[in-house]
């Protein structure tokens, strides 16, 4: 492919031509040690390092043309740009150039691993060839996982490469987590979205983003830029940050589907927890509905409306899919139930790791626990430490008994990390810290009697426990599994 071919439908580039024009482009990147002759090398900014440092590995690894900022030194293989992050998902969408024909993104804090998924059931079981992108990968209809990791968003170039090969695949409809840094990092420009759902906005990656301001600038992107003019834009009315979305959408003309107890479009009436699930009354546009969800939480019942809303968008038929609620499934680690003991105690693991998301599944469990509540649960290393006491605050207001463990603790000191989540319990009554996960998830489970619910929180799907720089197997529902049964006291 020509560059002029590559270049046509980005502004950055009109005037370009002469001899560069004409160059042969065989792939695009931003990582040095993957340039092959005829590639186009992308000389980004990071936080920790610059790209342009790596021109000259480059360049005689075959690169036939250098973008990056206008900081670079003019030469004539070498392009400069006000935003070369954007030109790169333009470019890598332009390169690969297939998608599938129904795309769909979700953003916020919480529930856009659910959110996707959801989708990616309803248009499987409506008859559709369908997928899903984010933490826990690459998904299938079927649910099989297509790719290897788990990246929320991936890069520009490894996204738009999978999103020929799904389209090749004969996948028709895709939903994506839209993470606040994919968004931040232009990630998702290029992607020819058809609807975008916003979950909500509580306090998480201040260490990236600085203020809770640039988070939510972060999130609102997906708006505000990416989602196509006229769109269908699927919203938490019940969230606090609707208001400012709203606006944003009425502005680019985007259709609006507002949902929770006081949305507009989609309407939640009435939620009764049963034994193993809800049973639900919605009103969507205008319709009464009645539905027995197999899902605890009413967290899960907006992550279901946001998915309907998607489905609205990309012109699926609302009544068909309905009637499958009662079909779904949930994400493995999202409040899944990984043991029951012989005494009646319920063990679940549950991917929670901010103040908000904490606190949603514990007064989930509540609803459920007969006698004690317990937690188990720590908080990761090198990310935002201000939301630690938040996090403990959490487990003492809504639990009945806290067990303060280690995470990822990464580079960080895990005992200052500890340190900080029990600053925010200061109740040495209804609290033990215990450093080692698997001892902590232990202890915890040795005092589960009748009636109580332990959740152990943070990973939940996760295989690893990353302590400094080393990758160490670790599985929350495993581990618990394997001491249910040393205990004797699994089901």
């Amino acid at each position: 492919m020509k560059l002029i071919n590559l270049l046509e439908s980005i502004s950055e580039f009109v005037n370009i031509g002469g001899e560069l024009a004409n160059v042969d482009i065989t792939g695009i990147t931003s990582d040095s040690s993957k340039v092959k002759a005829g590639f186009i090398f992308f000389a980004l900014k990071g936080e920790k390092t610059d790209g342009a440092k790596f021109i000259p590995q480059a360049v005689e690894n075959g690169a036939a043309v250098i973008i990056g900022d206008k900081a670079l030194s003019p030469k004539p293989e070498v392009l400069s740009v006000e935003n070369p992050r954007l030109v790169l998902a333009k470019m890598a969408a332009a390169f690969y150039g297939r998608q599938p024909e129904n795309i769909v993104a979700v953003t916020g804090t919480d529930g856009k691993t659910s959110t996707a998924d959801f989708f990616r059931q309803f248009m499987f079981l409506a008859g559709g060839k369908s997928a899903s992108v984010g933490t826990i990968g690459v998904i299938s209809g079927e649910g099989k996982n297509l790719y290897e990791g788990t990246l929320t968003t991936p890069d520009s170039v490894a996204l738009h490469k999978m999103l020929s090969e799904l389209t090749e695949g004969g996948v028709n409809y895709l939903a994506m987590e839209a993470s606040s840094h994919g968004l931040s990092q232009y990630r998702l420009d290029g992607v020819n979205l058809k609807a975008a759902a916003f979950t909500n906005i509580a306090r998480d990656h201040l260490d990236y983003h600085k203020t809770e301001e640039a988070y939510f600038a972060a999130k609102a992107r997906l708006f505000s830029e990416v989602l196509p003019e006229g769109a269908t834009a699927v919203l938490n009315q019940d969230d606090k940050k609707f208001p400012k979305l709203k606006a944003i959408c009425e502005k680019r003309k985007h259709k609006i589907i507002g949902f929770g107890r006081n949305g507009a479009e989609f309407t939640i009436n009435s939620i009764i927890p049963t034994g193993h699930g809800q049973n639900v009354t919605l009103t969507l546009f205008g319709k009464k509905y009645e539905i027995e969800v197999p899902l605890v939480g009413e967290f899960q019942i907006m992550n279901i409306l946001a998915a309907l809303g998607l489905l609205v968008g990309v012109g699926g038929n609302l009544e068909q899919v309905v009637a499958n609620i009662p079909k779904l499934k949930g994400v493995a680690g999202r409040l899944e139930q990984v043991v029951a003991t012989t005494g009646g105690a319920s063990v679940f693991i549950d991917y929670a790791h901010t103040p908000m998301a904490l606190e949603n599944v514990l007064k989930t469990l509540r609803v459920h626990t007969k006698n004690k509540l317990y937690v188990v649960f720590g908080c990761g290393g090198d990310r935002d430490s201000g939301k630690r006491p938040l996090m403990g605050k959490a487990a003492k207001e809504f639990s009945d008994f806290a067990v303060i463990t280690d995470d990822n603790p990464r580079s960080e000191d895990p005992a200052n990390i500890r340190a900080e989540v029990m600053a925010g319990i200061n109740d040495k009554n209804n609290c033990k810290e215990v450093a080692d996960r698997k001892k902590a998830i232990y202890f915890a489970m040795e005092q589960l009697k009748a009636g109580d619910v332990l959740v152990i929180a943070g990973k939940g799907h996760e295989k690893i426990q990353i302590i400094g720089k080393e990758h160490f197997p670790f599985d929350d529902a495993q581990v618990a599994r394997e001491i249910g049964k040393d205990l004797g006291i699994s089901v």
